[in-house]
């Protein structure tokens, strides 16, 4: 990549993909953020508003958090999203194409800010740092700033090199490169293919750890060189995305990092591959030059701190480091998890939770239950709660309070809730008690007709019930 290169296409192409990449994220906000975040939500932005201060989390909803807000301000950001994935936000001119990615940008951040555990994700604050700089990108009439190229490649950059250098330091197995060895099956979302994957050779294994560290270590380095060199990086990085979307579910982790390889490729790649005719404004303005220039004297102030991270014995991963998340750091799997856990969620109708009483499972549309049911493919959507029970199984119960709305939310019969499960158990009624327990999953052996095997490890929860419209712990007698 040099400054000479023209990137008229590569504009098009990172803002309908960018476009995209929205659209995707405001879906799942539209279907989960009120469960979730909404006023009767496990974790209510009411709360939140209520104890942080704005200047901590700048946010729209400090004006206005009810549902119903929220909801219109989602769907605004669905609409934009459309808007700018069909082209026509590039069609008006400098103005309206600034206006829609900087009200995406805010409306998005608002979510982000305010999201708390279940916007806790790299991929959210990846998707904040894009959008800002999507805002300077300018129209279809006016020439693609370079420097707005070059700021995106940083972006690529720092999620690629973060992510190699915090597992390199993080976990021994990404070392001695057995870390493939228990990825597959204990990673948040497996997929179908996770199964097989799993089964492969061990020298298989080492291989795709070995494949990694030159992709995350070295390849980025070269986004910065001239053609071909940049291409190839490029290249090789958006394969190595494509093999992790294969083997397993991230959301759309993977698919923003494709976006953000396409400034590695120019107008002389891009007009080959796909033969689309352009023709090149004369230059920019010079209020949009003068613009773009701050912008890129800001965002270079703001990297000290990520990219002495990068080098940092104490390497934080997926930090921010001021509250519009215009830099930030990133890293993935620093540490793997080498058996998985699940916290298996019952409830009984029953009206003594004693040894007589039946218990039934609830089953989550994505995370492992049921032992026969095939692991899911999600990706690029996200079941925000089905990852948080993941974490949730690593440590016990007290350190996410989340779990206990949950349980309550549960018990009161809540429909937004039981929305994000793949069925209730309890149809007519809400239960009068709940439990969990916590289980060892592991992938079945070849032959065998299920998909996992579990083993019961220990009570994770005991039975909770409702009291005077507040949950307390109650042993069964």
């Amino acid at each position: 990549m040099h400054f000479a290169t023209e990137f008229w296409l590569t504009r098009l192409c990172f803002q309908r993909a960018l476009g995209g990449i929205y659209l995707i994220a405001f879906l799942i906000a539209a279907n989960q953020f009120i469960p979730l975040l909404g006023a009767r939500g496990l974790q209510p932005v009411r709360l939140f508003v209520r104890h942080v201060p704005f200047r901590r989390a700048p946010s729209l909803f400090y004006i206005n958090c009810s549902d119903w807000f929220i909801t219109a301000m989602i769907w605004c950001g669905i609409g934009l999203s459309c808007f700018t994935l069909t082209g026509f936000s590039e069609s008006f001119g400098l103005g309206m194409s600034m206006l829609t990615w900087a009200l995406l940008w805010i409306i998005y951040l608002s979510l982000l800010n305010v999201g708390q555990t279940f916007y806790g994700f790299g991929w959210e604050t990846m998707l904040a740092e894009s959008g800002f700089l999507a805002i300077f990108l300018g129209s279809s009439d006016t020439r693609p700033p370079v420097i707005v190229m070059w700021l995106i490649v940083w972006v690529l950059f720092r999620t690629m090199f973060g992510a190699g250098m915090i597992k390199v330091r993080a976990d021994p197995c990404w070392r001695d490169l057995t870390c493939l060895f228990y990825h597959y099956e204990t990673q948040p979302l497996p997929n179908p293919l996770s199964w097989y994957l799993h089964h492969a050779p061990r020298w298989f294994h080492k291989a795709g750890v070995l494949f990694n560290h030159f992709t995350e270590l070295i390849v980025p380095w070269f986004y910065f060189a001239p053609p071909p060199l940049c291409y190839w990086a490029g290249a090789i990085t958006i394969l190595f995305q494509i093999t992790l979307i294969l083997s397993g579910n991230l959301s759309w982790l993977n698919y923003i990092t494709i976006v953000l390889c396409i400034p590695c490729f120019d107008d002389h790649f891009l007009g080959r591959v796909l033969s689309l005719p352009h023709s090149l404004p004369a230059h920019l303005t010079v209020s949009h030059a003068i613009l773009v220039s701050f912008v890129a004297a800001i965002v270079l102030a703001l990297s000290w701190r990520p990219a002495r991270n990068l080098f940092s014995r104490r390497q934080l991963m997926n930090a921010s480091f001021e509250p519009l998340h215009l830099v930030n750091t990133y890293g993935a799997f620093g540490a793997v998890t080498r058996e998985r856990l699940e916290v298996v969620i019952e409830g009984t109708d029953a009206e003594f939770a004693d040894a007589s009483a039946e218990w039934r499972e609830y089953e989550f549309k994505g995370k492992p239950g049921d032992v026969n049911r095939p692991p899911c493919i999600v990706s690029p959507y996200h079941w925000k709660l089905d990852w948080q029970m993941w974490f949730a199984a690593m440590s016990p119960p007290d350190l996410h309070p989340w779990f206990f709305a949950l349980v309550q939310r549960l018990l009161e019969g809540e429909q937004k809730i039981l929305r994000l499960f793949a069925h209730s158990p309890f149809p007519d009624a809400p239960p009068k008690f709940i439990r969990a327990g916590w289980y060892r999953y592991q992938f079945t052996k070849p032959g065998e007709r299920a998909w996992w095997m579990r083993t019961y490890v220990a009570e994770y929860l005991p039975p909770m019930t409702l009291r005077n419209g507040s949950t307390e712990l109650r042993q069964p007698s």
